[in-house]
């Protein structure tokens, strides 16, 4: 994972402020595929792709005492099987706003733009890490990831899905402390 280091801005850290301490569930309009169909995927691929056990989005840090303050998000995608076609990820992170009972995005210091993670012949892996200026005597709040997969062959996307964070996944590398999988992450 690579940390990227950005510190919050006044104003969001005013509006942090009001985040709830926890959360009872995350939103599912987040969750649903979004499927383009393109050159060398047909309508069945496509499908097996986005319904795939293997794609997934977890948190797999959240604020170890070697990283305070910080977030990993960590997403798994499979493979269509071509080494021709190549797949990318979008790590983001949101909070949960309890004013507006709803997911917001964090903005530009927590948003990788998509990554480049191999070719598409088999199911891969990566992470971002995101580690935020803290001020003291803030409150916690609430964060997730949000995960945004394509499967491209040259400049064409095939295939693109979102998810967001959730537990219960089995990272390769990165989870601090190591097997850790959750939903969202509570920063102190």
């Amino acid at each position: 994972m690579v940390a990227v280091n950005r510190p919050l801005s006044q104003a969001l850290l005013a509006s942090l402020a009001a985040i709830a301490l926890a959360v009872t569930g995350l939103s599912s309009a987040m969750a649903a595929p979004v499927p383009r169909s393109g050159a060398g995927l047909g309508a069945a691929a496509i499908r097996s792709l986005l319904s795939s056990r293997e794609l997934w989005a977890t948190v797999d840090a959240c604020g170890p005492k070697d990283q305070p303050n910080t977030i990993g998000v960590r997403g798994s995608m499979p493979g269509d099987g071509s080494a021709k076609d190549v797949m990318y990820m979008r790590f983001t992170v949101q909070y949960y706003d309890l004013t507006e009972k709803r997911w917001t995005n964090l903005g530009k210091g927590a948003d990788s733009g998509f990554v480049k993670v191999g070719s598409a012949d088999v199911v891969r892996q990566a992470g971002r890490n995101f580690q935020f200026a803290r001020t003291p005597g803030k409150p916690s709040f609430r964060l997730r990831g949000v995960v945004f997969f394509q499967w491209r062959h040259a400049a064409r996307v095939l295939a693109e899905a979102t998810r967001p964070t959730t537990a219960r996944h089995k990272s390769l590398a990165g989870a601090d402390p190591r097997g850790y999988s959750a939903g969202t992450c509570k920063l102190e």
